[in-house]
């Protein structure tokens, strides 16, 4: 295996609710639902820094793709951390994904290793990390685009 991911997906509850989060609210672009003419087919795509995507599927799909029982959702197994370049920007993106209606966790706050972060949940309970790591910057050029 190559030490790569490409594509992050979601298991969502209403997929049109996590749209709006992450298009309106966030401001990720996305050419909206795809897929909904197939059974479990219906699909939302994001694009991502890096030529990664995330994409948003109903639980109910991606338990039936696999083939595992549906189980309830567990935002503390896992997060998704959002690198950026500064502590204002992670104060920005913070009220900007309440404001889209996301829950704050943790405010953002100084860390143990001199970076600054805080979390949201999602409307779906997942959980994201917006930190400023003076350690893992995001290149110039990921931030231009």
């Amino acid at each position: 295996m190559k030490p790569r991911i490409t594509l992050l997906t979601l298991g969502v509850d209403d997929l049109e609710r996590s749209v709006r989060f992450y298009r309106d609210g966030l401001g990720l672009p996305t050419k909206g639902i795809i897929g909904a003419e197939f059974d479990h087919g219906a699909v939302a795509f994001f694009e991502l820094a890096g030529g990664m995507h995330l994409a948003v599927w109903p639980r109910d799909s991606l338990a039936h793709d696999t083939g595992l029982p549906r189980t309830p959702p567990s935002p503390g197994d896992f997060s998704i951390a959002h690198n950026v370049t500064s502590e204002g920007e992670v104060d920005d993106v913070m009220r900007e994904a309440e404001k889209a209606g996301a829950r704050i966790v943790k405010p953002a706050q100084h860390n143990f290793y001199g970076g600054y972060s805080g979390y949201f949940q999602d409307p779906d309970g997942h959980l994201w990390e917006i930190v400023w790591n003076p350690a893992f910057l995001p290149a110039a050029e990921e931030e231009r685009s």
